[in-house]
């Protein structure tokens, strides 16, 4: 005779750990009408304000960089690159973060890690004006090692029809803005860890003041804070968030079919980390170009009249900005020009 606990699957530590997240999920928010205990959460579909609101739906995970987080135990941390990364996707679409759903699963559940899980992701929501509504955990020994998770999510944002920011408005002599990132992201772990099994002692490089861990590591930035204020601003034309596959696999996704983006490589100093990566790994610039954001982590496409005012307005969010190229007539192409300054 065999039972289930004895395959792996505890039933009544799970639902002790779920017993654990409703404190973090069911905060009271007037906009769900369901309660964990239900079989689907009900989310009220009303929206004040919104004279004809269109939903934005995001599917996401944070990538191989979770192996890592979990490695070193940032929990909170990889927990804040999934929402971030969520929210970055849709506010370049002009939306405002909603609600979130997550999925867990793993070889083994350990309570205490699975509550911290959701204590950091409903923590990461709250922070952005939106809510973690529940999801799901899966536990799945002999799919996944024990103590093996894996992250992922969805979240519903709502943006006002005549306000998506789709590039549609993108034209001629527009300016390219590059909105620095704060490193790696969630973008190209693979080819890190690859890099660190070859060569562990990598993890303690310096880099500044910190090592290369310490960076690699640090939470994804969220640029909806500065963004949110600019979704109406008629100067914005487009945004492209520079996800997998860098600048040349994602500011051609909101190019119109008649305009080509030209951009001067030279015009920003690539953060050491990538060095450090390029270097160790004898990766080709092209390569890198493709699979990091090399500092870049947003791009916005704004009139020129604007560039000086927009800039301004993330500067007072700490956030550095570059002019990095131009918008021409073209055919939805990418012209790079000049070197990366390593």
């Amino acid at each position: 005779m065999i039972s289930y606990k004895q395959t792996g699957v505890d039933i009544a530590a799970t639902d002790k750990a779920k017993k654990n997240m409703k404190k973090h999920i069911e905060i009271g928010d007037a906009r769900i009408l369901s309660n964990m205990n239900t079989f689907a959460t009900l989310v009220d579909g009303s929206f004040p304000g919104y004279s004809h609101p269109v939903l934005v739906l995001k599917t996401e995970e944070p990538g191989s960089k979770q192996l890592l987080a979990f490695e070193h135990n940032h929990i909170e941390s990889i927990c804040q690159d999934l929402i971030h990364h969520l929210i970055n996707d849709i506010a370049v679409m002009g939306a405002t973060p909603l609600s979130v759903q997550d999925a867990i699963i793993c070889g083994s559940l350990e309570a205490h890690v699975v509550t911290k899980i959701v204590a950091s992701l409903a923590s990461a929501c709250k922070e952005h004006g939106c809510i973690l509504t529940g999801g799901e955990t899966s536990v799945q020994p002999g799919v996944l090692q024990p103590k093996r998770y894996i992250l992922t999510a969805n979240i519903v944002g709502v943006v006002e029809k005549k306000n998506i920011i789709d590039g549609h408005r993108i034209q001629k002599d527009d300016v390219l803005l590059g909105i620095a990132s704060n490193g790696l992201h969630t973008n190209g772990y693979s080819l890190v860890r690859a890099l660190i099994q070859k060569n562990p002692k990598l993890l303690h490089v310096a880099v500044g003041s910190k090592s290369f861990l310490e960076i690699i590591l640090r939470p994804h930035t969220s640029y909806y804070p500065a963004l949110k204020d600019l979704f109406t601003n008629p100067d914005l034309h487009g945004a492209a968030h520079i996800t997998g596959g860098g600048i040349p696999g994602n500011l051609p996704r909101i190019l119109p079919k008649n305009m080509s983006a030209h951009i001067d490589l030279s015009s920003w100093d690539v953060p050491s980390v990538f060095n450090v990566i390029r270097t160790e790994g004898s990766v080709s610039d092209k390569d890198m170009l493709r699979t990091f954001n090399l500092g870049i982590g947003l791009i916005l496409v704004v009139a020129k009249k604007a560039v000086h005012k927009i800039q301004k307005h993330f500067q007072t969010h700490t956030i550095p900005s570059f002019c990095i190229g131009t918008i021409h007539h073209g055919n939805s192409s990418i012209v790079l020009s000049k070197h990366l300054r390593w």
